[in-house]
């Protein structure tokens, strides 16, 4: 059985809508919930839910926790998946390719533009894609979205067409 280790920080794929505020929020963690709907039989996943926090909110000591924490799970020698939100998802992903320029393994980070839950929501797509692509892809730092897969050092989020564009 092979084992994917998922690291979850949060961003839109992790948001809630608040009846309170009338906004969608980073309130819980949801990912794990979501595992449980796919047929992995042969997939053992971990879940470290290390934040719960809006991209955009992340700060510098954030980055350098998930860095940390990237490091910690290599150790592991297992594919790894990150959630994370796309507003500064090439940004975590290139900080941790600059801490490890040669993992020996898949690290994937992944997102949604539409909330886990939420009508046309991208994000059970992009989460399972992520899982395959972490158990075929060669070792190294990629952002997997919408049916595509791209080296974090070669990638940009296009907000027009609200996907990634190679860069």
């Amino acid at each position: 059985m092979k084992t994917v280790q998922v690291v979850t920080t949060g961003g839109t794929i992790e948001k809630a809508y608040s009846e309170q505020s009338g906004t969608v929020l980073n309130t819980t963690n949801k990912i794990g919930l979501y595992l449980q709907h796919l047929r992995l039989p042969d997939l053992d996943v971990h879940v470290t839910p290390l934040m719960n926090k809006d991209s955009l909110e992340m700060s510098a000591d954030d980055r350098a926790g998930l860095v940390a924490e990237v490091g910690k799970l290599l150790a592991l020698n297992q594919p790894i998946v990150i959630t994370h939100g796309t507003d500064t998802m090439v940004e975590s992903g290139l900080a941790i390719e600059l801490a490890f320029p040669s993992p020996p393994v898949p690290i994937i980070l992944t997102g949604a533009m539409s909330p886990l839950g939420f009508e046309k929501s991208d994000g059970l797509q992009n989460l399972t894609e992520s899982l395959f692509a972490a158990r075929v892809l060669a070792p190294g730092v990629f952002i997997v979205i919408h049916g595509q897969v791209f080296p974090v050092a070669h990638v940009r989020k296009d907000r027009e067409r609200g996907t990634f564009v190679p860069a």
